[in-house]
C-alpha cells in the first residue's frame, strides 16, 4: 500500500515542503530511503523501526520504501523520522489516511517512541503559508512554531500519543499554556558599572541612537571591551518583527535552546579572531549563518580588530553595506540577513601604548603604520564614529561619583529612534544609519558656514566620499539626540571629531 505524507526541509533560512512517499510491497524484508538523504536521514529507518515496535504498535517485515520529495535536493538532519513513521502506519492501515490530510509531521524520534526536538522549526514552518493547516511537532519545539499565523500547533511527547490524538482517545495540548513559558536570554551587563571614558560613552549612544557602526581606539586596559558588552543594554527594545527575525536565525542555526519562544533580547556576538571566512558570514555545504547573521538587530563585537585576519575583515564590506549576506552554491544562492552595529575595538600600535601619555611606546613610526595598514580604507570608511579611548587616571577609578544607568541612557536613545521613525515613516529604513546618498541630501542639509568647516576637514584629513555621507549621518544623529530639527555647526565638527582613525592613516599624529 502506498502512503503520503508532507514534512518540510530547510536549506539556508528557506522551508520547503517535503512529500514523504511510502511504499510497502511484498518481497524480501528491506527497508530503503531515496531523495537524496544525508546521512542522518538514513539512519532513520533504525531509529524508525525501533520507535514503532517498543510503542506496541507492528512494524511490516515487508519491502519498504520511502522516497523524499523533491528528489533532487539533498535532506539533512532527523526531522523527517516522525513523519517517515506516520506513513508507515498509514500504508499498514494501523492509521487513517484521512486523518492526516493538511498535517504536517516534524520531529526526532528516540528507540522508545518518544518524539525530541529538532532545529530551524520556525523557519520550516513560516514555509507553510496556505499549503498545511496543522503540525505535528515535538512538544519542545511549540513554544518557536506557536509563532506562526493561522497554523494550528499540536505537540506530542511521543509516537503513541501521536495516535491517540488522531484516535480521539486524548484532547491534543494547547499551544497557548505552553507559549507562557518562554525563555528569555539574560540581561546585559549595566553602563554604571564604567568609571571615566565619558567621551567613549557618548560615541556609543551616538552609534546606538542612529544604529552607527563604531570603532574604539586606545590602549590596553582602558576599557574598550567592557564599554562594548554594555552597548545592548542601550539599543531599542526589539520589535516583534525583529524578535522573530532573529528566532529564525537561532532556530536553523539550531542555537535556540528547547522550549524557547521568541529570543528577547538583542544578540551580542564576539567572535575570536581566529575566526573564518564561512563562520563570519555564513556557508558550508549546507549554508548555516555566519557571527553577522547571527547578530541579526544587535552587536557584533570584534575586539583586537587588526589581529582578525585581513581577508576576513574584507568580507565584511557587504553586510556593512547591504544588510545582508548572499551565497552562491551549485544547488541554489542563500540569503541570511544581517543588519547589525559593529562595534569594534583595537590598540593605536603593536605594543598598545603610542597614545597613552603615562607609558612609552616602543614601536618605531613604520611599526606604527604596518599596524594599522591590517585594516583596509574601504573597510574604516563603512565605520561611522572612530573615537580614542585614553587610559583611565587613579582618580576617576577610585573615585565615589554616580554614573549613569543603561536605563538613563536608553531612554534618550528610544526617544531618538521615535523621532527617527517619525520622520522616515514613508521610507522603508528605521534609522539614520540607513539613509541613502539621495536621502541624506534631503534630510541632512548644510549651509555654506558648514560645507566650508567640512571642507577643511576633508582637506586636512584626507576623506573620502563615503567618509562625507557617513560624517553628515553621525551629525544628523547628534542633531536628532538634542531634539534640533536641523543640523548646527557645533553637531557636525563633533561629527568630524569622531573620525580618529583618518588622523592615524593621513600621518598626522607623527608630525
Amino acid at each position: 500500500m502506498l502512503a503520503k505524507v508532507k514534512s518540510t526541509g530547510l536549506f539556508g533560512m528557506d522551508g520547503y515542503i517535503v512529500d514523504v512517499e511510502v511504499d510497502i510491497s511484498n518481497g524480501l524484508p528491506a527497508f530503503d530511503i531515496v531523495g537524496l538523504p544525508d546521512t542522518a536521514v538514513k539512519e532513520s529507518k533504525d531509529r524508525v523501526r525501533s520507535a514503532i515496535r517498543n510503542s506496541g504498535l507492528e512494524f511490516p517485515m515487508r519491502r519498504i520504501t520511502v522516497n523524499l520529495a523533491p528528489a533532487d535536493t539533498k535532506k539533512e538532519g532527523p526531522a523527517y523520522d516522525l513523519a517517515i513513521a506516520t506513513g508507515i502506519l498509514i500504508a499498514t492501515e494501523q492509521l487513517s489516511q484521512a486523518f492526516t490530510k493538511d498535517h504536517v509531521f516534524l520531529g526526532e524520534l528516540s528507540l522508545d517512541g518518544s518524539v525530541k526536538p529538532v532545529h530551524g522549526v520556525l523557519p520550516m514552518l513560516l514555509s507553510l503559508d496556505g499549503i498545511a493547516g496543522t503540525a505535528i511537532l515535538p512538544l519542545a519545539n511549540a513554544p518557536e512554531a506557536n509563532n506562526v499565523g493561522k497554523l494550528k500547533i499540536i505537540p506530542v511527547k511521543s509516537l503513541s500519543e501521536m495516535l491517540a490524538i488522531f484516535r480521539g482517545e486524548i484532547f491534543p495540548g494547547l499551544c497557548e499554556e505552553i507559549s507562557q513559558n518562554d525563555k528569555t536570554y539574560i540581561d546585559h551587563e549595566d553602563f554604571s558599572d564604567v568609571k571615566g571614558q565619558d567621551k567613549v560613552k557618548r560615541a556609543l549612544e551616538i552609534a546606538a541612537a542612529g544604529g552607527h557602526n563604531a570603532l574604539m581606539i586606545g590602549p590596553p586596559g582602558s576599557g574598550k571591551t567592557m564599554l562594548a558588552k554594555r552597548m545592548p543594554s542601550i539599543l531599542p527594545e526589539l520589535t516583534h518583527n525583529e524578535a522573530v527575525e532573529i528566532t529564525k536565525i537561532y532556530s536553523a542555526s539550531g542555537l535556540l535552546q528547547p522550549g524557547s519562544g521568541l529570543v528577547k533580547m538583542r544578540p551580542f556576538r564576539s567572535p575570536h579572531h581566529t575566526i573564518s571566512n564561512a563562520a563570519l558570514v555564513g556557508g558550508g555545504k549546507f549554508p548555516k549563518p555566519g557571527e553577522v547573521s547571527l547578530a541579526h538587530h544587535g552587536v557584533l563585537f570584534l575586539d583586537e580588530l587588526p589581529e582578525f585576519r585581513r581577508d576576513v575583515l574584507e568580507v565584511l564590506r557587504q553586510p556593512l553595506e547591504d544588510g545582508s549576506i548572499n551565497i552562491s552554491r551549485a544547488n541554489g544562492k542563500v540569503f541570511f540577513p544581517a543588519k547589525f552595529t559593529l562595534i569594534a575595538s583595537m590598540n593605536p600600535c603593536q605594543c598598545g601604548f603610542f597614545s597613552d601619555s603615562s607609558r612609552q611606546c616602543t614601536c618605531t613610526p613604520l611599526q606604527i603604520t604596518r599596524y594599522l595598514s591590517k585594516i583596509s580604507g574601504p573597510l574604516l570608511d563603512r565605520i561611522d564614529i572612530q573615537v580614542e579611548a585614553s587610559a583611565v587616571p587613579f582618580e576617576k577609578l577610585s573615585g565615589a561619583r554616580t554614573h549613569e544607568t543603561s536605563e538613563q541612557i536608553r531612554e534618550r536613545v528610544n526617544k531618538t529612534r521615535n523621532i527617527q521613525l517619525k520622520r522616515y515613516s514613508e521610507l522603508k529604513i528605521f534609522c539614520n544609519a540607513q539613509l541613502s546618498p539621495k536621502d541624506i541630501e534631503r534630510y541632512c542639509q548644510i549651509d555654506a558656514q558648514q560645507k566650508q568647516l567640512l571642507k577643511s576637514a576633508f582637506q586636512s584629513l584626507g576623506l573620502s566620499a563615503r567618509a562625507y555621507d557617513r560624517i553628515l549621518k553621525v551629525a544628523r544623529t547628534i542633531a536628532d539626540i538634542e531634539e534640533s530639527e536641523n543640523i548646527a555647526s557645533y553637531h557636525l565638527a563633533e561629527a568630524i571629531q569622531y573620525r580618529s582613525m583618518d588622523k592615524y592613516r593621513k600621518g598626522t599624529v607623527f608630525a
